[in-house]
């Protein structure tokens, strides 16, 4: 008989536009670990997909709330929306999985780690990135110290696939979704610039509109100084095929890590790396489903077989970096980090 603890973990999937159905589909290659039982979402079109995929569909969130075979939800909401959907999932007993952003100021990051961790809940982040495996070994490499004292990130993760949406769409609203790619691209880079680096000291950011009618900008980049010494910078843009890139340069070697297709469809990376005194290498990464992976992680938590990698504390620093890189795009100073 399987116990409790060895059951998959029963969620609702909330919002089910372009990345919540990445999110069922990958599921269905986890589903020893989650079980999507129901989905929320308010706009038609979403029938034929439930009805494909075997869920059960509603308009409103309370309903998943109330539902008692949901035990987690899944927001892949707009992220105006998720500091309330996250209050109203921990005053219902829920566990919740977030899509970036946590929340828009380092206040709204604070009450929803409080809140989950006072109620005993595990709280989940989208940041998939720490999940693909060279990213993974870049930052063990950088814990361990085989690439010595950290100075200088550099980092790139852009495309240019908004260029297509609805002017409608909430993606393109410079409210919803402010600073060119920040919220959609920058954040993980951000949130990797930090774990490498530490808490950061302040901001300063370039936000232009070079190539398009995109309302927050199309063309974005951020230097950012931290508290420990050493420095990122990060682009997020909107408007050039899609790019990602990540380096770390420290005092005995550097990792480049180049992935050779968006995550929405991995297709592997290139890993460019350089020791003291050994030559430069390269190495060939094959595809991996960090998407998937990072959602398992959540899964293990909820059921109390280990703890969740990335922790409220790494949460808050990166959200306290986004609040200051949108005042930065918008006032082109340099902006203390709260």
């Amino acid at each position: 008989m399987t116990s409790a603890q060895d059951r998959p973990v029963r969620v609702a999937m909330v919002g089910l536009g372009w990345w919540g159905r990445k999110m069922v589909a990958v599921l269905e290659g986890a589903r020893a670990h989650l079980d999507v039982v129901c989905a929320v979402e308010p706009a038609p079109g979403a029938e034929d997909f439930c009805a494909d995929h075997g869920l059960k569909l509603t308009v409103e969130y309370a309903d998943a709330l109330k539902n008692p075979d949901v035990e987690a939800v899944i927001l892949a909401t707009p992220h105006s929306l998720h500091e309330q959907q996250i209050e109203d999932a921990v005053a219902a007993g829920k566990h919740v999985f977030c899509e970036k952003p946590l929340a828009m100021t380092k206040a709204g990051a604070e009450k929803a780690v409080a809140l989950c961790r006072e109620a005993g809940l595990v709280l989940g982040m989208g940041h998939e990135r720490r999940f693909e495996p060279p990213i993974a070994g870049m930052l063990l490499a950088a814990a361990d110290g085989r690439l010595g004292r950290i100075l200088q990130v550099e980092a790139n993760f852009s495309h240019d696939r908004f260029l297509g949406l609805d002017p409608s769409n909430w993606r393109l609203n410079a409210r919803q979704a402010p600073a060119a790619g920040m919220t959609a691209t920058g954040i993980h880079l951000t949130d990797l610039s930090a774990k490498l680096l530490g808490p950061a000291r302040d901001v300063r950011v370039a936000c232009e509109n070079l190539a398009s009618q995109i309302p927050q900008g199309d063309t974005l980049s951020a230097h950012i100084r931290f508290h420990g010494g050493g420095t990122a910078y990060v682009s997020a843009t909107l408007a050039t095929p899609f790019v990602s890139r990540f380096a770390v340069f420290g005092t005995k070697g550097w990792i480049e890590v180049r992935d050779k297709a968006h995550v929405e469809a991995p297709a592997g990376w290139v890993v460019t790396s350089a020791a003291t005194g050994t030559p430069i290498e390269v190495e060939e990464v094959g595809p991996a489903e960090p998407v998937r992976d990072n959602l398992v992680a959540f899964a293990a938590a909820v059921r109390g077989r280990q703890a969740y990698p990335i922790t409220g504390e790494d949460m808050i620093n990166n959200i306290a970096i986004l609040e200051s890189i949108i005042k930065s795009a918008a006032t082109g100073m340099v902006e203390t980090v709260g």
